[in-house]
């Protein structure tokens, strides 16, 4: 536990640009981190994810990960600070696919963007009970990857050299109100709000 309590401190700290906000426990050589505001609003990603799914998921699921990562539990609001960003609302440039650096390396690792999507949707639809399937960049090999994460586990304790550019929530609270049983539809539909500037940029600055 102590290994992955750390793993989740190194994972924030990258994910979160050093982000996480001391507070008074600072002082007593402990950080403590608050829920991030989204850069949208809860119902900008309808049709796709409802205002419903996003006002709970973030509100209260999250909530409830910040407080547990400041009694030293941190999987859940590492993961879910990455997600937040990897997603935009469509009049934004949500689900435009990538294009530059990025867009060359999954034509080179995967075949097409076509096939990424589709192996992504494949392996989160088949991962048992609740989870996280990435993309991934090794930073070392310099290659991509797609990888799950059990529960709120998040890709640092799959390999110290994974850097997450994508992230899907596969947890019932990020679908079942709207999509009910349906994960595939779900995985289906959130492509079209996923924000591949973003994933791009964070590719970009660990390879530069």
């Amino acid at each position: 536990m102590a290994l992955r309590t750390l793993a989740s401190k190194n994972a924030l700290s990258f994910a979160l640009g050093g982000a996480a906000r001391p507070s008074a426990a600072s002082a007593r050589g402990v950080t403590t981190v608050a829920l991030p505001d989204l850069s949208y609003d809860f119902g900008a990603l309808e049709p796709a994810i409802s205002g419903e799914i996003m006002r709970l998921h973030h509100q209260k699921h999250h909530a409830t990960y910040v407080a547990n990562y400041n009694k030293f539990n941190g999987g859940g609001h590492v993961n879910h600070s990455i997600f937040w960003k990897n997603l935009k609302p469509i009049s934004e440039g949500g689900g435009e696919p990538p294009h530059g650096k990025l867009g060359w390396a999954i034509d080179e690792d995967f075949g097409s963007f076509e096939a990424l999507v589709k192996r992504m949707n494949a392996e989160g639809a088949a991962l048992q009970g609740s989870g996280w399937v990435w993309l991934a960049l090794d930073k070392e090999a310099k290659k991509l990857s797609v990888e799950t994460t059990a529960n709120q586990d998040p890709l640092v304790t799959k390999g110290a050299s994974l850097v997450p550019l994508l992230g899907i929530d596969v947890w019932e609270h990020a679908y079942y109100l709207q999509y009910k049983n349906v994960r595939p539809d779900y995985l289906n539909n959130i492509w079209k709000v996923m924000n591949w500037k973003y994933a791009g940029e964070v590719y970009e600055n660990v390879l530069a």
